[in-house]
């Protein structure tokens, strides 16, 4: 592992830990939190913006317009509109995605809720996402924030992973054991 990349993973948690406590401090931390989703729904979304705000060359006072046009448009909070200035002036904005994807994981351990991640290889309805999440929230007497995808690679069945559990009921998964077996044999 490289130095700089080292050094990015410390700085972003260290930002991420100050816009929280900063958040938490004003009692804005629930929308400071809704509004970070909205700006890494955006660099997701908009491969545009996402080359933008990586690209180095892009001059201070270009970024300090779109932060201010986006804070306008998305009506953030002066907490995170002041937040997002003070990377671009400190040369870290290019670390904005990785620091407020750290700030979520902040919010959502401090809420005492376990991550887990759900595959599926058929589309899941809202109310079949709900009622997984909650048999998970029984069996792990924890509340849980589930990240689902669809993965049409899967064939069939589903995989979910909590922490180090997982659960792989996959028919790829299946598959690729049985081809393991005969390879063995």
């Amino acid at each position: 592992m490289s130095k700089d990349k080292g050094f990015s993973i410390t700085s972003a948690e260290r930002y991420s830990l100050a816009l929280y406590e900063l958040s938490n401090e004003i009692k804005l931390l629930d929308k400071i939190e809704e509004q970070s989703l909205s700006v890494l729904t955006l660099i997701n979304k908009s491969e545009g913006f996402s080359n933008f705000i990586k690209d180095p060359t892009i001059d201070q006072a270009d970024l300090l317009k779109t932060v201010d046009t986006i804070s306008k448009v998305y009506n953030f909070e002066t907490l995170l509109k002041n937040f997002l200035s003070f990377l671009i002036k400190k040369r870290r904005f290019f670390f904005i995605e990785r620091i407020l994807k750290s700030f979520i994981e902040i919010c959502s351990k401090k809420r005492g809720e376990l991550k887990a991640e759900l595959k599926s290889a058929k589309e899941l309805s809202n109310d079949e996402i709900i009622k997984i999440t909650e048999e998970l929230t029984k069996n792990f007497s924890s509340k849980i924030k589930l990240n689902y995808t669809h993965d049409k690679s899967l064939i069939g069945g589903l995989v979910v992973q909590v922490g180090s559990t997982m659960v792989d009921t996959s028919i790829k998964n299946k598959l690729q054991q049985i081809e393991n077996r005969m390879i063995e044999a």
